[in-house]
């Protein structure tokens, strides 16, 4: 199954640059423009996850400011590649999904993009040129 769906995809040093430029693009996007403010999070962004429906709101806030600051960081190197980039999902798609639901499209249209690329790292990993890749060489796996 996997061959038919990604026949001709090799991954190859092309591939795996063009990869890491744009891991590097979204993680340092996602910290530093939107993740940093959050941190630590602030009254009003506590008083905003709660008015959006979650128990202990001063947690969630803290754990939606980590996932867009410590998240970006951690796809930027390409260190726990999959678990940050879910984490990063998760917290865009409530961003899209939730927090933007009566917004026009063009107001939660950085957070679906954010959402996209996430999945994307999700789905292909890191690539060769990230410190996930030098983990497993170390290691052998």
């Amino acid at each position: 199954m996997k061959k038919l769906l990604f026949a001709g995809t090799e991954n190859t040093v092309k591939t795996d640059f063009w990869l890491a430029l744009f891991r590097l693009y979204i993680g340092l996007s996602l910290a530093f423009a939107h993740g940093l403010g959050k941190m630590p999070p602030s009254a009003g962004f506590i008083e905003h996850t709660a008015d959006l429906g979650f128990p202990w709101p001063g947690l969630f806030a803290w754990v939606a400011g980590l996932s867009e600051f410590a998240g970006g960081l951690l796809l930027a190197i390409g260190l726990f590649t999959r678990p940050a980039a879910f984490f990063v999902a998760a917290t865009l798609f409530v961003a899209g999904f939730v927090n933007h639901a009566n917004d026009p499209y063009g107001m939660a249209e950085k957070a679906f993009m954010y959402l996209a690329a996430a999945v994307l790292f999700l789905v292909l990993g890191s690539g060769r040129f990230s410190v996930d890749n030098r983990v497993r060489q170390a290691l052998n796996i």
